[in-house]
């Protein structure tokens, strides 16, 4: 590589001004609220007793509670369709039974 000694002190001083900068990130502590968890069947089945067992065993890891919210409808996709225009911050998340998408690429 042939650098120009210009070119070579810029990449050394953004490279120096990257490590320096990195030490003032900060990870922000998660969670600090409930998060919900949306399952896309109805009460009582097996994907919403696996979304219970999951969100006990969460909640207690996380040390905050996990709310488990069955919104049916259209083999789940409501559920999902809820979950894509959920605000994207990690509090809501999908618990679905992936037999019905599956084969979805078969089709589309």
């Amino acid at each position: 590589m042939n650098f120009r000694p210009r070119r070579l002190l810029q990449l050394v001083a953004t490279a120096i001004a990257a490590v320096v900068s990195s030490g003032f990130a900060w990870a922000q502590n998660y969670p600090t609220r409930p998060i919900t968890m949306i399952v896309g069947y109805a009460v009582g089945g097996p994907t919403d007793t696996i979304a219970r067992i999951m969100a006990e065993r969460m909640s207690m890891s996380l040390e905050q509670p996990l709310v488990v919210e069955n919104v049916t409808g259209a083999s789940g996709s409501i559920g999902v369709a809820r979950v894509a225009r959920a605000a994207p911050d990690g509090y809501t998340r999908l618990e679905h039974a992936c037999g019905q998408w599956g084969g979805l690429h078969a089709f589309v």
